[in-house]
């Protein structure tokens, strides 16, 4: 089912994401520090799983900005991987993730595009996207890579990063292909985690 979050079970975590965005855009003085964000993204998480909130396509159309992301580090005792403590993106790293949706109605089909830009230097790549409703699952590849230098482009060439090409790219299981498993998807900003277990947190760029 879809839900629009404004229960009372989830008004905290909402609460400390929308301080971090409000923060990250320069609204605030204050932001919340990285294990506050983190504990807030698990709730989130947990909320969605507990009352099987499902996103359609499009409510992840447009371009967001990444604010923060864990990484994650093995535990031999445990026998699997934790959380690391996260981090902000410094402002000075503009790293963007946006996607569009193609043609057909409703085919969970469409384009990725990342890019990271540290002035004058930008790097950007793009590949096909697969979106599972049911799931909240949308698996991607990287087929295009674009690099620009003080606003011209020295680089525009198709990469072999992911091991498909575009159009075997929708034949391929999603097991065997990088994705992210959205959590949180608003208006304002989406959270999701990925294949390789870290959490991500993107704010919509305005």
């Amino acid at each position: 089912m879809t839900d629009d979050l404004t229960s009372t079970a989830t008004f905290d975590f909402l609460t400390v994401l929308s301080q971090a965005k409000a923060a990250y855009r320069g609204q605030k003085n204050t932001r919340p520090n990285a294990e506050i964000l983190v504990n807030a993204l698990l709730q989130a998480e947990k909320a969605a799983k507990r009352q099987r909130l499902t996103y359609p396509f499009e409510s992840l159309l447009g371009k967001w900005q990444l604010c923060f992301a864990t990484g994650t580090k093995r535990v031999r005792q445990r026998g699997g991987i934790v959380l690391g403590k996260g981090l902000y993106v410094p402002k000075f790293i503009a790293i963007h993730i946006s996607f569009n949706a193609a043609l057909e109605q409703d085919s969970g089909r469409g384009e990725i595009a990342n890019q990271v830009e540290f002035s004058p230097f930008l790097l950007k790549l793009t590949g096909p996207v697969q979106y599972l409703g049911k799931k909240n699952l949308l698996a991607f590849d990287f087929n295009q890579m674009i690099i620009s230098l003080f606003g011209g482009v020295v680089y525009n060439r198709a990469i072999r990063s992911g091991k498909v090409q575009t159009e075997d790219f929708y034949n391929q299981s999603i097991a065997k292909l990088p994705f992210f498993a959205f959590f949180l998807v608003t208006e304002d900003f989406i959270a999701a985690r990925g294949r390789g277990g870290g959490l991500a947190f993107w704010i919509r760029e305005i």
